[in-house]
């Protein structure tokens, strides 16, 4: 039987048990997959992001404040612009097309991006990593931690060979699956130079995303250095870092030959970890993770000069950080974000690329440190590896971890040196963890009231509509309209990064100011209901396309604050600025069957962080903020009345 060998097991007392697995060394269990094209096919070809136009910028960024400001503030914006338009910003433009155009292995925005990840000096803790949820495995008897750990971890080795052998299928959006990501297409592409299969994708409506921070998933980390951090990969390495109880563990996950070992000696290495009698750490050194950066790279230096050179080599290197917790969740959805979004501190390391964590009884989520990429390539490895561990699980609840190793060397515990100035900032690491973490409140919205096929039907955005009802709540609730931040993916570009949408427009402000004061028919709120929608739906193309303005003009400021002989203008400088860059609304859409629930803290003390999504049928949030600041609960239930009116807006319109 090709690519199968037969173990054979006695269990004393019982019966002959003769099962097959997949050879550890067959191509169907080393990689996840085996695409007909490469993985990279595309990324010659992507277009670059385009610097956008000096007018247009200038055109959007007055349309974006015109809700936000006064008649008299608005004035004094509108001849600030106008002034940097016609004057000063033409050099600055210029000078970012030429450095664009000078530097053709980037974007314009990935410099001045990173930047600003790595020289913010506040704790990435709430202000950067945030958390996605994974569905549970729909076999109850899987989702036992050292079962779901071993099958999850397995899949993302596999994921991850299947990267680096370039077999992995590219990324692709399909505007038609049917159509496009079929055999057919990928014959056709197969045969395209790699300098324009790109548009040739384009003629199927698929089009190719970029995958340059694919990479960085694995083996890389975040280091903390004084005034800006780095960011290190090693993709030599062989072994998984593994916390539980606030102790670290490492063990080879492949073989001197780079093979993933063989599924019962990954199971048995993953058993002995959760099978130790171990209690927590009585100086946790991972809370110091979630320091202010420049306090951290003290105390990690300090920590390399007591000797642990390579305890701290093998914690970075590692494929990421595998996460067992002791607590459980009782499907309660606050545990769940609190324990996803934060946990104790103590068992967990916040500067990895990402840590897969899992509860007790087999919660599992993707918690992320945000400077190294997006979105699109943890949303991809979020989705293939729920998908690979759930339809295709390597190991078995009724299966003994009976392995040719032995799990009590193959797994190497690290122990790291400490002195009492450690154990002191432990201390206050501690206490700061819990002053932050406590003064945030996560409040959960869950409703029918509508879903995608209540707008597709109706004709309107559901995405727009999600983002009406948080205009027309923060509206009822606060009586104003507020800075609104929407992410939105240019990765159909190279090395695009994001782009922001900007929700909060004087269409919706119309609206929240019509329903919430009782006034207006039913065809004037089902036309200014419309008139959101079709706006919404021209911002989030715009924005998609590299076409918003918060970047354009993040670059130019970055550059000129760059220029200590620059002058800032009055662009940057006008009150105007700041309170447009003052998001009291950010929110993100988190849109995968995979996905249970994710969520983010506020990015600023006095607003809301809200991850949301809606399904076919039904919508639902996470709401974070800072009491007394703002009142979550007040918003939720300001948020489920915005979606029963819009519901019945758009149900008035729909009987006519």
């Amino acid at each position: 039987m090709a690519g199968l060998k037969a173990n054979f097991l006695w269990r004393t007392n019982k019966v002959f048990i003769r099962c097959y697995s997949v050879s550890a060394n067959s191509e169907d269990y080393q990689f996840l997959q085996r695409s007909k094209l490469y993985t990279y096919h595309f990324q010659q070809s992507l277009p670059r992001l385009a610097v956008p136009n000096l007018h247009d910028t200038c055109r959007r960024y007055l349309a974006a404040q015109e809700p936000l400001l006064n008649p008299e503030e608005y004035t004094k914006t509108v001849q600030l612009t106008k002034e940097f338009e016609n004057g000063v910003g033409q050099k600055f433009h210029q000078e970012l097309m030429d450095r664009d155009s000078r530097d053709k292995d980037t974007s314009y925005i990935s410099e001045p991006w990173f930047d600003m990840y790595l020289r913010d000096r506040q704790s990435i803790l709430l202000n950067y990593n945030p958390f996605m949820a994974f569905v549970d495995d729909p076999k109850p008897e899987y989702n036992r931690q050292d079962i779901r750990a071993t099958n999850f971890l397995i899949s993302a080795l596999r994921f991850m060979k299947s990267l680096r052998s370039e077999l992995l299928e590219p990324e692709v959006y399909h505007m038609d699956p049917s159509k496009s990501n079929t055999d057919r297409y990928k014959k056709i592409m197969k045969f395209q130079p790699y300098f324009i299969a790109t548009y040739v994708s384009y003629l199927f409506k698929a089009y190719p995303l970029d995958m340059s921070q694919f990479p960085s998933l694995f083996n890389s980390t975040r280091i903390p250095s004084t005034g800006k951090d780095l960011l290190f990969k090693d993709e030599s390495a062989k072994h998984i870092l593994i916390m539980r109880n606030g102790h670290f563990f490492v063990f080879d996950a492949l073989d001197k030959d780079g093979y993933i070992l063989p599924p019962n000696e990954i199971y048995s290495c993953i058993k002995y970890i959760t099978s130790l009698d171990l209690p927590s750490s009585q100086h946790p050194i991972g809370v110091l993770t979630s320091e202010n950066r420049d306090r951290w790279a003290t105390l990690r230096e300090k920590l390399l000069s007591l000797g642990n050179e390579e305890q701290i080599r093998l914690i970075d290197s590692a494929f990421f950080n595998l996460v067992l917790d002791d607590d459980k969740m009782e499907d309660d959805p606050v545990k769940i974000v609190r324990s996803f979004l934060h946990g104790d501190g103590d068992n967990r390391w916040f500067d990895k690329s990402f840590s897969l964590i899992l509860s007790k009884e087999g919660k599992a989520a993707i918690n992320f440190e945000h400077s190294w990429g997006d979105g699109v390539a943890v949303m991809r490895f979020f989705n293939e590896i729920y998908k690979d561990s759930t339809e295709n699980p390597k190991v078995h609840p009724h299966e003994e971890a009976v392995a040719n190793i032995d799990p009590s060397k193959h797994v190497k515990r690290l122990d790291l040196n400490i002195d009492d100035e450690i154990k002191h900032a432990i201390t206050l690491a501690q206490k700061k963890f819990d002053d932050a973490t406590g003064a945030l409140g996560v409040n959960i919205l869950e409703s029918d009231v509508f879903g995608k096929n209540f707008c597709k039907k109706n004709r309107v955005s559901p995405d727009a509509m999600m983002q009406l009802g948080f205009q027309v709540a923060f509206h009822r609730q606060y009586g104003k309209t507020v800075a609104t931040y929407e992410s939105c993916s240019t990765s159909a570009f190279f090395k695009g990064r994001t782009e922001t949408i900007r929700p909060a427009t004087k269409y919706t402000k119309e609206f929240s100011k019509t329903i919430n004061g009782g006034k207006g028919n039913s065809a004037d709120l089902i036309q200014l209901l419309k008139d959101c929608s079709a706006y919404h739906g021209q911002l989030t193309k715009e924005a998609a396309m590299g076409q918003g303005f918060d970047r354009h003009l993040f670059a130019m400021k970055y550059y000129c604050q760059s220029d200590v002989r620059q002058e800032l203008p009055g662009i940057f400088t006008d009150p105007a600025y700041s309170k447009i860059n003052h998001n009291i609304l950010s929110t993100s859409t988190l849109s995968s069957p995979a996905v249970l629930i994710g969520g983010f803290a506020p990015v600023v003390r006095d607003g809301f962080g809200i991850g949301y999504g809606i399904t076919n049928n039904d919508l639902g949030a996470v709401v974070t903020s800072y009491p007394p600041n703002r009142d979550g609960a007040g918003f939720v239930e300001a948020l489920k009345a915005a979606y029963n009116d819009i519901y019945n807006v758009i149900k008035s319109g729909s009987a006519k």
